[in-house]
């Protein structure tokens, strides 16, 4: 039996035909973009530094940190601050030089109140940023600092948000500065809801991640605002479950909560700990070491 065709049937034909076709450019243009961002990703050589100040501090929290992390450095930081509001819109100011391998970029919040119901929020405008720069930065890779409550805030990101991320980008170090895991509990047989939620939430952290506790001694009990057990409360969530945890004290002038973003000893570890060491030499000269280095593997091989 043969199939007689009309012209209604070759108009439908070519009505089904024209659908296909509409939906099928979209998804390949989407695909190939997708594609070529990834491909973008892959090449990229930034490696960003993102901090997160504390409650009630501003994105200009870093701003002396970031002047003497510049000071006398030939290949000096850009500083990229972005401000996220309550209305999830984002404010920056600043910008990434070009040819920066390794700047620094601040998230601050336009409600930057303590307790953890705002934590939770805070994390929320965290990934709204997060996404964002790293749609238009492109970075693979990057490293993470929090003081106060910022550690608090990147916490909880790792535990509920970063999941999105970790194929594309890898978070190398974390480092909170003074963060109160317990808030103001000095008895670490008193948990916060908090602190159970995030040893609740643990395994959910990447297992290679290198993880630094830094905490100050202005006495033997705080660092004048946040419990010292508060602080060590840290090991209960991330022991055992990142690549490496180790704690660091801070003892000395500017030991006190509000100066250790700027303590000499907390720049100093910064430099040593969480910067990489070629950030010095300049993006140029690590080019050419890298390729001297390819050059000196073939010879090898031959």
């Amino acid at each position: 039996m043969k199939l007689k065709f009309n012209r209604r049937n070759l108009k439908w034909l070519l009505i089904i035909f024209l659908v296909i076709l509409s939906l099928s450019i979209p998804a390949f243009s989407w695909m190939k973009k997708t594609n070529h961002d990834r491909a973008m990703r892959r090449k990229s050589i930034i490696s960003p530094l993102i901090m997160i100040p504390g409650s009630s501090a501003t994105v200009n929290r870093f701003d002396p940190l970031v002047d003497i992390l510049n000071k006398n450095n030939p290949h000096p930081h850009s500083l990229l601050k972005v401000n996220v509001g309550t209305d999830d819109k984002l404010h920056l100011s600043g910008s990434i030089s070009r040819g920066d391998t390794e700047p620094i970029i601040v998230i601050g919040f336009q409600n930057n109140h303590d307790g953890y119901s705002n934590i939770k929020k805070q994390a929320n405008w965290l990934d709204e940023a997060f996404y964002q720069i790293s749609q238009t930065y492109k970075f693979n890779n990057f490293k993470a600092f929090g003081h106060s409550n910022g550690g608090l805030v990147w916490t909880y990101w790792l535990e509920h948000y970063y999941s999105e991320y970790k194929d594309e980008i890898k978070i190398k170090k974390l480092m909170t500065l003074a963060s109160p895991f317990n808030f103001s509990e000095n008895n670490i047989n008193r948990r916060t809801q908090m602190l159970n939620e995030f040893i609740k939430y643990r395994s959910r952290l990447p297992k290679k991640l290198i993880v630094y506790s830094l905490l100050g001694g202005e006495n033997y009990d705080s660092d004048g605002i946040v419990p010292e057990s508060s602080v060590h409360a840290a090991k209960y969530v991330f022991q055992k479950q990142v690549k490496s945890f180790t704690e660091m004290t801070i003892t000395g002038m500017e030991a006190n909560h509000s100066d250790l973003p700027q303590n000499k000893q907390v720049v100093e570890i910064i430099k040593q700990y969480l910067l990489n060491k070629n950030q010095q030499e300049g993006p140029l000269k690590k080019r050419n070491q890298q390729k001297k280095s390819k050059t000196e593997k073939v010879k090898k091989d031959e």
